[in-house]
């Protein structure tokens, strides 16, 4: 692109066969093409001197402007007008509460304006409701070769090495589980530029008969997508929040039975709950409903694993539909559990046999930010590298930090409780609200765990939730 010319005032002046208007916010002129004959583009166009046509903001969206007499013209095409929903779009199938007495007012009162006695019954309540809940979890901490190189590439910053010993970690998990292998659809919930799912294709290297569907409600820039359009099989971005996804009116999925991995790097607050009922409730329970016909019994002598056994079609996943489960797995760490929400929250059942309630799990969740807020010089420290960097297309280290640090401050207690009380008190809340997952997860057939995937050094939000068929929902073998 030639360079700008430079005008007086210190300013430069527009390139030649540029718009001649001047954009105040970025200090300089529009780049953008006019129409031949014109001086300015479309959407300065009102700056002409043209007192026969008027431009007005669009009602669709006000940042822009269009002639008036060109709006219905324009309603047509516009970027912000509503599209049309995919097939796979089903209002609120996976939202979960229902009846909206059970829905608690969205302005609750802070923790702050809890007196001491409240507090204390409060807590009391929590550590009650927890007895039998072991507190500390099994340590985890996997890794996978399809990661190697990538991790000891001094290239690699220390943000960039952080989440790569994640994902590494996530992807060991998975293959302890035995749930990289053919004959899989991958979904990631909460995708955004897809880096897990391409962590996942690496290590599954040539396997045949694979597919990739990644879930995000947003637009995302620098995604991973386009480094796998060359592929034989589907590698597929569904944008639509997982509120509203069916899985069963995915193409792909109604097209080729196969049975799907839900993965997720920090899957955030109540998108947890959601992608559970999603995968769990939603796609299973349909499936099972539409396909009644019983599996072909396994074989005592058949060697397998959860899914496959030693044949080359097998390998190749070719035969997997005829004994499989609508779910092989799901592997989730978990984030921001200040974010669940009471009427998306899966583990209500156990919540209510704990004798709590909504009041219960509103400040509860809300305490879950003491769990890291509580390590005070690593957040301080967190928010002076966060300041320095602006670009939110990037995965963040701890994407919710900041609304952490203003939970803790909005929440002061007065020197009620010390800081390490407050971390305590923070992770059993979450720990409480990850056990009434396992307890849904479990009442629906599943073995279910959780486990501290990755060292805290590297993430404070550190807890992967996995799950698998148990033996005992998977058809067995007869004599």
């Amino acid at each position: 692109m030639a360079a700008e010319p430079a005008a007086a005032g210190g300013f430069r002046a527009p390139v030649p066969g540029r718009c001649g208007y001047f954009v105040e916010r970025k200090k300089r002129f529009c780049k953008m093409i006019p129409a031949q004959g014109r001086r300015f583009c479309g959407e300065h166009g009102h700056q002409e001197e043209d007192n026969d046509r008027k431009r007005i903001p669009c009602p669709l969206d006000p940042k822009h402007t269009v002639y008036e007499d060109q709006l219905q013209k324009h309603l047509k095409k516009c970027n912000s007008r509503e599209k049309p929903k995919p097939a796979y779009f089903v209002q609120d199938i996976n939202a979960g509460l229902k009846d909206e007495t059970e829905i608690l007012d969205e302005q609750q009162l802070p923790i702050s304006s809890l007196s001491k006695e409240e507090l204390e019954d409060l807590i009391k309540k929590l550590k009650k409701a927890s007895n039998g809940i072991k507190p500390i979890l099994k340590d985890q901490m996997l890794s996978h070769q399809a990661l190697q190189e990538a991790l000891n590439d001094p290239k690699n910053g220390e943000s960039a090495f952080k989440h790569l010993k994640q994902q590494a970690s996530i992807l060991g998990n998975m293959e302890k589980l035995h749930l990289l292998g053919p004959g899989r659809c991958f979904i990631e919930f909460g995708a955004g530029r897809g880096k897990l799912s391409h962590w996942v294709d690496i290590a599954l290297q040539d396997a045949e008969n694979v597919h990739f569907l990644l879930v995000e409600r947003a637009t995302t820039r620098f995604k991973v997508d386009g480094k796998h359009r060359k592929r034989d099989y589907v590698f597929e971005r569904l944008q639509v929040d997982i509120q509203h996804l069916c899985l069963n009116k995915v193409p792909i999925l109604e097209k080729e039975k196969l049975p799907v991995v839900g993965i997720g790097k920090h899957l955030c607050g109540a998108a947890t709950d959601l992608a559970l009922r999603c995968l769990v409730e939603s796609y299973a329970t349909q499936y099972d409903e539409r396909n009644e016909e019983p599996s072909p019994k396994r074989f005592k002598s058949d060697k397998t694993d959860i899914a496959f056994n030693n044949s080359d079609d097998e390998r190749s996943g070719k035969k997997v539909s005829e004994n499989w489960k609508p779910v092989a797995g799901i592997v989730v760490a978990l984030c921001c559990h200040h974010r669940c929400q009471w009427k998306h929250y899966v583990g209500r059942e156990f919540f209510r046999t704990v004798e709590l309630g909504p009041v219960e799990f509103n400040y509860f969740q809300r305490m879950t930010s003491w769990a890291t807020c509580g390590m005070r010089e690593t957040i301080t420290e967190a928010s002076t590298v966060d300041a320095k960097s602006k670009d939110q297309s990037s995965d963040t280290e701890e994407h919710d930090q900041v609304h952490n640090r203003i939970e803790c401050s909005s929440d002061s207690l007065q020197g009620l409780l010390t800081v390490e009380e407050r971390k305590q008190i923070g992770r059993l809340c979450k720990l409480l609200i990850d056990q009434g997952r396992i307890k849904y997860l479990q009442q629906r057939g599943y073995n279910a765990a959780l486990q501290y995937y990755t060292d805290s050094t590297v993430s404070l939000e550190n807890v992967l939730l996995t799950a698998v068929p148990s033996q005992s929902s998977v058809p067995q073998p007869t004599a």
